[in-house]
């Protein structure tokens, strides 16, 4: 897809809407604003909306049996790091819903949906491995907590759009609807515990 500049009435009705490829965004040094599926080097685009994992609906239908899979692992990791085991649930069903091999368009992977630089950050060498995905997504998130002062909503929009998305809108949820959906949907997922 070429670089447009698209009307933000359109835009907001698609970011609603089923979407189909990652959304990036651009503000050009004139102060147009493009939004593409199809970012050019060279630009500082921003990533605004994230696909979810192809598998995603597909992988809703055994979403019970998964969780029951991965659930001892998802406590352990919750022991170790001294987290609530009903978020990381939270985060893992909103992410992957409990696919191991999930891999989004954006090359997140795995059921906390790890991107490589978060992968390396936090020593997973394999994004594909449940034990180390969950245990890596963990830490992230605990470091989100932290970072954040406990304010579970910034964690949450944290690791969906990035603490650097967090912090550049003053410490609120980054106003991408993805993000703000994300959040709503992961603080709804874990109030259902």
């Amino acid at each position: 897809m070429a670089m447009k500049r698209l009307p933000a009435a359109w835009f907001l009705l698609f970011a609603v809407g089923s979407v189909q490829a990652d959304i990036y965004k651009y503000v050009a040094p004139d102060g147009r604003v493009y939004y593409t599926d199809e970012p050019k080097k060279g630009f500082d685009y921003r990533l605004i909306i994230r696909t979810r994992p192809k598998t995603y609906n597909h992988d809703l239908k055994y979403l019970s049996a998964n969780k029951s899979k991965f659930n001892d692992l998802i406590a352990k990791a919750a022991a170790k790091h001294q987290m609530d085991p009903k978020l990381l649930h939270a985060v893992i069903q909103a992410e992957s819903a409990y696919n191991p091999n999930a891999v989004s368009s954006a090359g997140a992977v795995g059921l906390m949906q790890l991107m490589p630089d978060t992968a390396r950050r936090y020593g997973v060498s394999d994004r594909r491995d449940a034990e180390q995905n969950v245990d890596g997504g963990t830490r992230y998130l605990k470091d989100l907590l932290a970072m954040f002062n406990s304010n579970l909503k910034l964690a949450v929009a944290g690791y969906n759009a990035g603490e650097g998305a967090v912090m550049k809108y003053n410490y609120t949820i980054p106003p991408y609807p993805e993000t703000q959906n994300y959040v709503q949907h992961v603080m709804s997922l874990y109030g259902k515990g």
